[in-house]
């Protein structure tokens, strides 16, 4: 069977883990350096899940990185499903996350104006952190339906 694109133990699939690991640690990143952030719980949830998305995507990246130095076939019915799992898992609380942080986003600044009343919000910062958050968790749905293929054809 030939492999497809961002399967584990494949080039693709250790870029594909980079890259939510970088986007996840940006968004925990810019969201920590804002000021005021840790007084709404959405935000903390963010950052919550970002650092579960983190320490997720940085073993399997290891892990990758470890079958393709040595040749190693990642395709066990065993490994997959736990990848199947982890990855749905994971990225159901990400999208939940980054929603609801994009959703007191708005409620600060279209419906109740709270960031142009409350001086110690830093709202320019919130919206870059949550655009890493959807980006870190676009690049793990890429993720989560390749793995639902491997498990399905194996």
């Amino acid at each position: 069977m030939k492999k497809p694109f961002g399967s584990p133990g494949k080039a693709s699939g250790l870029i594909l883990r980079i890259g939510q690991c970088l986007f996840s640690t940006a968004s925990i990143g810019v969201m920590t350096s804002a000021s005021g952030f840790s007084t709404v719980t959405a935000f903390c949830y963010l950052i919550a899940s970002m650092g579960l998305q983190v320490l997720w995507s940085f073993g399997l990246a290891c892990l990758d990185m470890h079958a393709l130095r040595f040749h190693k076939d990642l395709h066990n019915h065993i490994i997959v499903s736990l990848f199947v799992v982890g990855d749905w898992v994971i990225a159901t609380l990400s999208l939940a996350a980054a929603c609801s942080s994009a959703g007191v986003m708005v409620l600060f600044s279209k419906d109740t104006n709270i960031c142009k009343t409350d001086p110690k919000l830093s709202c320019n910062m919130f919206p870059i952190s949550i655009s890493f958050a959807f980006a870190s968790w676009f690049l793990l749905s890429i993720s989560s339906y390749v793995m639902l293929w491997l498990v399905a054809s194996i």
